[in-house]
């Protein structure tokens, strides 16, 4: 009992070191790529191949399929990428991931290079200078996690040899039929999905295989099986989010089990023979001190993954028009259906760079929306709103309010990981801006509300008050619509002394507006006062709309955050 707690937590401990391995690792290269790899991530729009080509070496440069797959559902619900696209790079992304498998291969000595990764890294991540420099630092000491998870998972399925029922349970085990293939393939999904990393279920059992605990089929079987189950992260993005997100989850996972399924037969009569004839000495026994060791049968594993891969890949490419056609029957889109970002945290936690994407589609919604706001607010003032324009203005405010809170909940996800400068600035100014702009949707509310009052009491405005207001609103309107073309992506520069100087003639305009909206208050007009004050909440309204588009061309500008 002592014994297999032991090869339990020994095993356990080095599952866990490799899975935090692989997280600093992908972090770490992330931070460095950056903005580049999200630019990259763009050329999947060019051509078929090109796509192909993105995912592989996208998946190379972070080290996870995964965190790719979860770019991609936030790409595509976002309307930056259609789904045909991402499945080009789908493609290619399961072709990039075995990278992983061949590390683990031909890894010389894992404890040496975790030893040596930890040092590297640690001396750059704390005692080096340069935001760059630390992320990379980061990676190398994942790197180093990883070599290290192998090396206690190594030492871990040592005893396993002098354990009698742990043998007899893996003896159990059978690869030998197609059924036993599919079964272990099965049992490979499964535990993958769990831990939601092909690289770590394929590296156990390269580790096993070695070791002799399992036969070098049983080893195949897995690959097929992890590359099923490394496809649950996708689908936990996806959850609760828009048709888009869950359609890209679909057709990662279709694809995957579609391949898996349709070369599964050929593992013991393909596959198999093929690895042990590429490496006749796959299973040439090496003396170590603690015990004799499969070293040769990792390098097999590994072209069997690769080449799976690409099969698989070769498969699906010339069919990608007619499978997203099926995957898009499959999960019809709703009407007027627009993503949840809050829905998509686990996104925004794997990719902050492409949270922010994500963000900033939302941001242009409420710009948008913002402006037929102003539009509808005209109406009201000229008493040409009918009832459907006004219940328009209540409802749209009120989705305004809850796509703040998303995008704060969703960046706020974003903002606790680490991240480069840039790309926590880009939050933060992401914040600033669905403040500014949900607080112009309160006042266009605030607006239809006052006017609201003035007809309660039977009043309604003078000739000379309904001008003044509708010259004010098409002042702050043209400013509002000018500052909102500089919310795209990239930031057009633009001239900020100007957008100043133009906001403070907007600020003087409407304090005469004031002053002169008072100075009709007299005994003649024993209803002024009211009138008078409706007037001034809308004209102090329009002078809070004025501040809050200066405050975004001032963020976008870099003078506040």
């Amino acid at each position: 009992m002592k014994d297999t707690l032991l090869i339990f937590v020994t095993v356990f401990g080095g599952l866990g070191t490799f899975l935090l391995g692989m997280k600093h690792l992908s972090e770490g290269l992330q931070a460095v790529a950056g903005r580049e790899l999200r630019r990259f991530m763009a050329l999947a729009t060019t051509h078929r191949a090109a796509g192909v080509g993105t995912g592989i070496v996208s998946t190379i440069l972070v080290q996870s399929s995964s965190i790719i797959t979860v770019m991609l559902v936030g790409f595509v619900s976002s309307g930056l990428m259609t789904l045909h696209q991402a499945v080009n790079v789908v493609i290619g992304a399961n072709v990039g991931t075995t990278a992983t498998v061949w590390i683990v291969a031909f890894a010389p000595d894992p404890q040496i290079l975790g030893l040596v990764g930890l040092g590297i890294g640690g001396m750059m991540y704390f005692f080096m200078r340069g935001e760059r420099v630390h992320n990379l630092g980061l990676a190398i000491l994942g790197l180093g996690l990883v070599f290290l998870g192998m090396y206690f998972m190594g030492n871990g399925v040592l005893p396993i040899r002098q354990n009698p029922s742990i043998q007899s349970a893996f003896a159990r085990m059978d690869a030998t039929t197609l059924g036993g293939v599919a079964l272990v393939a099965l049992a490979a999904a499964l535990f993958t999905a769990v831990i939601q990393s092909s690289a770590a279920s394929i590296a156990i059992a390269m580790t096993l295989a070695a070791q002799q605990l399992i036969t070098y089929e049983m080893a195949v079987a897995v690959l097929f099986g992890a590359n099923i189950g490394t496809t649950m992260t996708a689908w936990l993005a996806a959850i609760g989010g828009s048709s888009a997100a869950k359609r890209t989850a679909l057709a990662h996972t279709l694809a995957n089990v579609l391949g898996s399924l349709v070369f599964l037969p050929f593992v013991l009569p393909v596959f198999v023979p093929m690895g042990k004839a590429l490496f006749p000495n796959w299973n040439a026994v090496t003396e170590t001190a603690k015990g004799p060791v499969l070293l040769g049968v990792m390098a097999p594993i590994a072209v069997t993954d690769t080449v799976f891969s690409l099969l698989r890949g070769a498969m699906l490419f010339p069919f990608v028009k007619q499978f997203t056609r099926l995957i898009e029957r499959m999960v019809p889109q709703s009407e007027n259906e627009r993503p949840h970002l809050s829905a998509l945290k686990l996104g925004a936690s794997l990719s902050p760079v492409i949270a922010c994407d994500q963000a900033l589609m939302e941001v242009a919604f409420m710009r948008d929306s913002d402006i037929d706001l102003l539009q509808c607010v005209r109406k009201v003032l000229t008493s040409e709103a009918e009832q459907k324009v006004e219940d328009h203005i209540v409802h749209r405010e009120n989705i305004l309010d809850n796509v703040q809170r998303e995008v704060t909940e969703f960046l706020g996800h974003v903002m606790v990981k680490r991240l480069p400068a840039d790309v926590a600035a880009r939050a933060r100014r992401l914040l600033r801006l669905t403040d500014e702009l949900e607080s112009v949707s309160d006042e266009t509310s605030t607006i239809l509300k006052v006017t609201w009052r003035l007809r309660r009491e039977g009043q309604k405005f003078s000739s000379i008050s309904r001008n003044v207001l509708l010259e004010v609103h098409d002042r702050v309107f043209v400013f509002a619509r000018r500052i909102s073309s500089y919310l795209v992506s990239p930031r057009p520069a633009f001239d900020l002394d100007a957008v100043q100087a133009e906001s403070r003639e907007i600020h003087d305009f409407v304090r005469l507006c004031r002053q002169g909206q008072l100075s009709r208050v007299g005994p003649e007009d024993p209803a002024s006062p009211m009138r008078v004050l409706v007037e001034l909440d809308i004209l102090n309204a329009y002078e809070r709309i004025r501040a809050y588009y200066l405050n975004i061309a001032e963020t976008l500008a870099g003078g506040k955050r």
